[in-house]
């Protein structure tokens, strides 16, 4: 008994073993297709990684800013971040890397140029991060082709236009981060609609801030389940109410510095939540007592807007950092602490 033990350990031992060195005899030997993409793509960036990235004709894997799947050999990242004198556009060459699914420029201000249509041809893509960048021009519709992409973050750019409506049709998208750009125009009405309809659905990521987007809130984000919601400073109006509720999954929202104009005295906050910037709108009603009820609301800002009533008195002054009297000034005819007491506007 005890021999046929041994034997079945050694059978696994050996496969096992086997297995490690066929992944490791893969990824050390470059496929061929891969490394003509990446000698192009340094061409293309005029031959920036040329001293690092042909000493040895087969571990491309090992290169710096590529990675590898350690069984198939195939490269599946490729990392450009914190480069310094790296400048150029994206180049076409991208799209002889077939196996692709993460894509990231990080923090390269001398990157410029559009948004290649080559990355629509990058089907296995799963993250795109364009980020910190001069890229320039608007979202390219054919980022819709991308029928695997799960994160997209284009933020600290110089992309302009309109959102465009064919990202709303990616069943996985489940992470937008467009902030800090020139957009402009509405958001798209069926954004994240496809996460709504899953069985599992996923929590929403949904960062937009400091560009010069309009219109009101889509009805249909009432039905996605939104992690973090950050639309500050744009030129948003209309009821954002959709995006409350106590059943929610919401940890974080700042709607801050639009046109917001809603009733606040009938929402709820998610147990969750840590963080609900409000200020700098047209927000009416009062605070409802349940504010004051959320264990980890560490910050609630309410100021500049047009609320009335008492605040909670759960939300008084030493309970958490939304206490501070900033956070509630310049409204219509609110009061108490922080705030000076209700007796005294009578």
């Amino acid at each position: 008994m005890k021999t046929s033990i041994s034997m079945g350990v050694l059978v696994v031992s050996l496969l096992s073993s086997l297995l490690m060195d066929g992944a490791s005899s893969r990824k050390d030997h470059c496929h061929a297709d891969d490394r003509a993409a990446l000698l192009s793509i340094d061409a293309a960036l005029g031959n920036y990684f040329s001293a690092r990235w042909t000493s040895d004709d087969r571990a491309c894997c090992s290169w710096a800013s590529v990675h590898c799947d350690p069984f198939s050999g195939r490269v599946t990242d490729l990392y450009f971040a914190q480069l310094p004198n790296f400048t150029g556009t994206i180049p076409d060459a991208i799209a002889g890397l077939t196996h692709l699914t993460v894509l990231e420029f990080d923090h390269l201000p001398g990157v410029s140029g559009a948004i290649p249509p080559a990355i629509a041809k990058l089907s296995n893509l799963s993250e795109l991060i364009i980020s910190w960048t001069s890229v320039s021009g608007p979202v390219p519709s054919f980022l819709g082709k991308l029928t695997q992409l799960t994160l997209l973050d284009l933020s600290f750019n110089s992309l302009s236009g309109e959102i465009p409506a064919s990202i709303a049709a990616l069943p996985y998208l489940n992470s937008i981060d467009i902030s800090r750009n020139r957009l402009t125009g509405a958001l798209p009405p069926l954004l994240f609609s496809r996460l709504s309809h899953s069985s599992s659905q996923q929590p929403a990521y949904l960062r937009l801030s400091h560009n010069n987007l309009s219109g009101s809130i889509p009805a249909e984000f009432a039905g996605v389940e939104f992690a973090q919601v950050d639309l500050s400073r744009n030129a948003f109006a209309g009821d954002a109410s959709p995006l409350f509720g106590v059943a929610k999954q919401l940890q974080y929202l700042d709607l801050s510095r639009n046109a917001f104009s809603f009733n606040l005295s009938g929402v709820e906050l998610p147990e969750q939540i840590n963080g609900a910037l409000l200020s700098h709108n047209a927000i009416y009603g009062g605070i409802p007592a349940q504010f004051g009820d959320v264990a980890h609301l560490y910050a609630l800002n309410v100021s500049y807007n047009r609320l009335c009533g008492e605040v909670p008195s759960s939300l008084m002054p030493g309970q958490s950092s939304s206490s501070d009297v900033f956070c509630f000034q310049h409204n219509k005819c609110l009061c108490g602490a922080p705030l000076p007491p209700c007796n005294s506007l009578i």
